[in-house]
């Protein structure tokens, strides 16, 4: 009789144990299952010439936070200012020069310190073979030459300005882009003998035009900023995609197409 209830005991023992282990998985799964997700869009503002590296780290973003949707918005930098001054919703701004982030910053527009994460430096663009058999940046001021560059107001047409100012070189262009990309187009469609854009822009133009270095670019070598922006719909996640922008995934996609990394 005596050993009836001892092993009666140890059975029950037994199945107390595995209950509350039974349990405790439960309430592991349940903890688990109800961690929030992140989920939503987040937008970003972006400068042109960051087309092909961000299109890319969009990718990258989307793959590691399932649920979460990047919407991209490329335009030269001082559209993108006015578009936020003008109170658009977006996340993330990212410029192609300091002077247009400084506009986002003295307006109190931006949530947090801008952060630098790349360089670029000016480039001639001409057709793959090279009409005008341009050389030189002195060559872009010689009569005939057609030649298309960005707006004044536009971080390109800025750094053309300083070039020409430190070249001692006056240029008479067509026209003035209100995007780097607008350059671009109007050398590769034949339009223009020549445009200055960013060595970036012809390395992802993939062969459709031919780039010409010039010793007068490093006089205008131009800083791109990246901040959160106020009142930001998904700010959490704009503060992890200009980390992911900063760390390793965005130093090998800038440093792909030629940015140089701080």
């Amino acid at each position: 009789m005596r050993k009836l209830v001892v092993a009666i005991g140890s059975t029950a023992l037994l199945l107390t144990a595995c209950g509350g282990g039974a349990s405790s998985a439960a309430g592991s799964s349940s903890t688990a299952s109800s961690a929030p997700k992140e989920s939503g869009t987040l937008t970003v503002l972006a400068a042109a010439s960051l087309t092909t590296s961000f299109n890319k780290l969009k990718t990258e973003f989307e793959a590691a936070h399932p649920g979460v949707t990047v919407k991209l918005t490329y335009d030269g930098s001082s559209t993108l200012v006015q578009q936020i001054t003008n109170g658009a919703a977006a996340d993330v701004f990212a410029s192609a020069d300091t002077a247009n982030m400084t506009k986002i910053t003295k307006a109190g527009l931006n949530a947090g310190t801008p952060q630098l994460f790349a360089r670029n430096k000016l480039e001639i663009a001409v057709p793959p073979n090279n009409p005008k058999n341009i050389a030189s940046f002195a060559d872009l001021a010689k009569p005939g030459t057609i030649v298309v560059v960005c707006a004044d107001a536009v971080p390109c047409g800025a750094a053309a300005l300083k070039v020409e100012q430190a070249a001692g070189v006056t240029i008479t262009p067509a026209s003035k882009e209100t995007a780097v990309t607008g350059v671009l187009s109007k050398v590769e469609s034949g339009d223009a003998d020549a445009g200055l854009v960013y060595i970036t822009d012809v390395n992802s133009a993939g062969g459709k035009v031919k780039g010409i270095g010039f010793p007068e670019a490093d006089k205008a070598i131009n800083d791109y900023p990246i901040t959160v922006l106020k009142n930001a719909p998904q700010a959490a996640l704009a503060k992890e995609f200009i980390d992911f922008v900063r760390g390793d995934a965005g130093r090998k996609e800038l440093g792909a197409v030629g940015f140089q990394i701080p």
